[in-house]
């Protein structure tokens, strides 16, 4: 896992928390606290698309941005995660939900050069 700041952090914990929502609605039985499989993997593919992200900090939503990333299974997962989890987010996380519906990120005209998280993580050493 990587370690994110500011809105980056911010995209991570939101779609961490409605994978979660998803695979207790979905995969998880009764008392169990742990992800299955599958939802582990798509955070970790999620975290690693957040990662890498060129726009970085500047980063538009998902369905806004021009450079779609994601795969197309793993864009359709994330839809039907984002279908189920989205309205549960309101109750479960209502400032994390509050911050995904008003977010007001315009799309950046250009990418701008080595401004994703891995760029400014590796940067640094």
């Amino acid at each position: 896992m990587y370690v994110f700041t500011g809105r980056l952090a911010t995209e991570f914990k939101t779609i961490e928390a409605m994978v979660k929502i998803y695979c207790h609605g979905h995969h998880r039985q009764q008392g169990e606290s742990s992800l299955c499989l599958n939802c582990s993997e798509f955070i970790n593919y999620a975290n690693e698309k957040l990662n890498r992200c060129p726009y970085g900090q500047n980063k538009p939503s998902c369905n806004k941005c021009p450079i779609h990333c994601y795969k197309n299974k793993q864009r359709i997962q994330a839809k039907e995660i984002m279908q189920y989890a989205g309205p549960r987010m309101l109750l479960k996380h209502p400032i994390l939900a509050g911050k995904h519906i008003f977010s007001l990120q315009t799309v950046p005209t250009d990418i701008p050069h080595k401004t994703s998280n891995r760029h400014q993580r590796n940067n640094k050493k």
